[in-house]
C-alpha cells in the first residue's frame, strides 16, 4: 500500500480545530470593485478626482469637491463562474447575485465668489460603500492517484494511538465512527485507511456567499480651491458563509467494499471592525490635479461558527455510516494591512479626463489573534506565504455634455509570494455612460474581471492543485440627485 509518511499532524489538528486560517485573512484583506457606476467605469480611478460618494473609501479628500449635496444609490448585479481543472479532468459552475454598491448622502456647503476666506467650502458625508463579494461557487472533479482525504485523519490518529478521546471531533472522530480509518484491533496502536490503494476520484464543490460592506463617515475641507483635505472612519462588517462538500468514489478496489465517502462542512462568519482613511488632493493647476490616501489598518472582532459531518456508504453489508460534529464557535481579532495610494488626473477644459491610480498593500502584514491562542503558527503561514504588492487603477472619460462616456482598466497584482501560486493577479476591463440632467444625474456601467488561481482540495503538500480560472461580470446603476 502507498502511504504518505510524514504529514504534519499537530499542525494540521490545530487548523482543523480552528476555521481561521492564512485563506481567510486573504479573504478579509482582498478588496474589490463597489461604490458607485461611475467609479467602476472608470476603473476605481479616482484617488485625484473627487466628487463622487465612492471615494468615501478611498481618498477621503474626494468629498472636499462636492459644491452641492447629494444623495445616491446604485444597484448592481453580480454573476461570477469558475473553470477549474484538476488532474486533466475539467468542470466549472458558477453563482448570480443582486445587491447594493452604495447608499449614501453628501452634505455640501460652498462660499458665494464674493467671500474672501481660504476656507471656500466643507463637506460632510454618511453612507455605505461595498468593498468586497464573496458570492461563488467552485466545482473540482478529478481522479487522484496519489493521496486521499483520509491519510489526514489518519496521520492524526497514528500520532494519537489508543487515545481516540482525543481525536479532532471535526475530522478525525468523524472517519473513526464511520470506518474510514480503522485498526487491527482494540489495544493496537496503528491505524489503516479503508482505501487500501489510490485512484478514487474526487469531487469538491464550494459555495459561498456573503460580502463586506462598510459604513463610512467623512468630513473634508476646500482650501482655495487648490488643496483638498478629507478623513473618513470607516466601519467595515463581514459576513460569509461557505458550505463545502468532498467526495471520494472508489473504482478500483473493493477489498473492504467502500462505495464513497462525503466529507461536508458549513463556515459562518460575522463580525465587524473599525478603521480610518486620511487623504489630500491638490490642484497646482486647472488641468492637473495629485492625490495621495493613507488606511489604517482594519481592526475585526468575528465570530466563526462551524461544523462538520461525515457519510461513508459501503457495497456489502456495510450500509451507510453518519457522524456529526458538535457546533462549534470561536471568537478572534483579524488586523487587515494598511494601503497607501497615490494618484494623478489630467483633466481637459470640459471636454474630458484621464485619471491614475496607484496603491500599495502588503498581505503579508495581517495577522490573527486572540485571548485564548497565539495564532504562531497561523501568522507565520501568512508571512511565509503573502507578499507586498502594487494595484494600478486607470480611468478615462469624454464628456458629450449631457451625456459621458467612460472606460477604465484595473490591475490588482498577486499577493503570494514567487513560487507559492501559479496565479493571484487579477485584470478588470471596465466601460459605463451617463447622463448629466437637471439637479440629477443617472450612471451605468459593465466591469468584466479575470483572475487564475491554484486551489487545493486539501494539504497541498500531499495532493497536486486545481487550476481556477474565474470570470466574473458586474452590471451597476447609480441614480443621484443634487439639491
Amino acid at each position: 500500500m502507498k502511504r504518505v509518511a510524514t504529514i504534519f499532524s499537530v499542525m494540521l489538528a490545530s487548523c482543523l480545530l480552528r476555521a481561521q486560517g492564512d485563506i481567510d485573512a486573504l479573504r478579509y484583506s482582498r478588496l474589490d470593485f463597489g461604490g458607485t457606476a461611475r467609479f467602476n467605469a472608470m476603473g476605481g480611478a479616482f484617488g485625484a478626482l473627487g466628487g463622487d460618494f465612492s471615494t468615501l473609501s478611498t481618498n477621503p479628500a474626494g468629498i472636499a469637491i462636492f459644491r452641492k449635496s447629494e444623495i445616491s444609490f446604485s444597484p448592481s448585479f453580480y454573476n461570477t463562474n469558475t473553470n477549474s481543472i484538476f488532474n486533466n479532468n475539467s468542470s466549472a459552475d458558477g453563482k448570480a447575485n443582486f445587491n447594493f454598491g452604495n447608499a449614501g448622502l453628501v452634505l455640501a456647503g460652498h462660499n458665494d465668489e464674493n467671500d474672501q476666506s481660504d476656507w471656500r467650502g466643507f463637506a460632510f458625508g454618511v453612507g455605505y460603500n461595498r468593498m468586497a463579494n464573496f458570492h461563488n461557487r467552485i466545482s473540482v472533479e478529478g481522479v487522484n492517484n496519489r493521496s486521499s482525504m483520509i491519510d489526514l485523519w489518519l496521520g492524526q490518529a497514528n500520532s494519537l494511538g489508543t487515545d481516540t478521546d482525543s481525536f479532532d471531533q471535526f475530522g478525525t472522530s468523524l472517519a473513526y465512527s464511520t470506518g474510514l480509518i480503522r485498526r487491527p484491533s482494540t489495544s493496537s496502536p496503528n491505524y489503516y485507511s479503508i482505501i487500501p490503494n489510490y485512484g478514487e476520484t474526487q469531487t469538491k464543490t464550494v459555495e459561498s456567499s456573503g460580502a463586506m460592506g462598510e459604513t463610512v463617515i467623512s468630513l473634508g475641507g476646500n482650501y482655495r480651491d487648490k488643496l483638498y483635505i478629507g478623513g473618513t472612519f470607516g466601519f467595515p462588517r463581514i459576513h460569509y458563509d461557505e458550505t463545502t462538500s468532498h467526495t471520494e468514489t472508489v473504482t478500483n478496489d473493493t477489498t473492504y467494499y467502500l462505495d464513497h465517502f462525503t466529507y461536508s462542512s458549513s463556515l459562518t462568519t460575522r463580525g465587524s471592525g473599525f478603521n480610518f482613511k486620511f487623504g489630500m488632493i491638490m490642484k497646482p493647476v486647472e488641468w492637473l490635479r495629485i492625490g495621495a490616501a493613507f488606511h489604517s489598518p482594519s481592526y475585526f472582532r468575528l465570530t466563526d461558527q462551524y461544523s462538520n459531518s461525515m457519510t461513508a456508504v459501503y457495497n456489502y453489508q456495510g450500509g451507510t455510516y453518519t457522524s456529526d460534529s458538535p457546533n462549534g464557535s470561536y471568537d478572534y481579532n483579524l488586523t487587515t494591512p494598511m494601503r497607501a495610494i497615490g494618484s494623478m488626473a489630467f483633466i481637459y477644459k470640459n471636454l474630458g479626463l484621464l485619471s491614475v491610480d496607484y496603491e500599495y498593500v502588503d498581505y503579508s502584514s495581517a495577522s490573527f489573534h486572540a485571548v485564548d491562542y497565539s495564532f504562531s503558527s497561523e501568522n507565520k503561514a501568512i508571512r511565509n506565504k503573502y507578499t507586498a504588492t502594487g494595484n494600478i487603477r486607470t480611468g478615462l472619460e469624454v464628456k458629450l455634455s449631457p451625456f459621458s462616456l467612460r472606460a477604465g482598466y484595473a490591475y490588482y497584482g498577486s499577493p503570494y509570494r514567487s513560487g507559492v501560486n501559479s496565479g493571484g493577479p487579477k485584470q478588470s476591463i471596465c466601460f459605463g455612460f451617463g447622463y448629466r440632467g437637471e439637479g440629477f444625474y443617472v450612471d451605468a456601467s459593465f466591469v468584466h474581471s479575470m483572475m487564475k488561481e491554484d486551489y487545493y482540495l486539501y494539504d497541498p503538500t500531499i495532493i497536486d492543485a486545481a487550476h481556477n480560472t474565474f470570470t466574473a461580470n458586474t452590471i451597476m446603476f447609480t441614480l443621484g440627485i443634487k439639491y
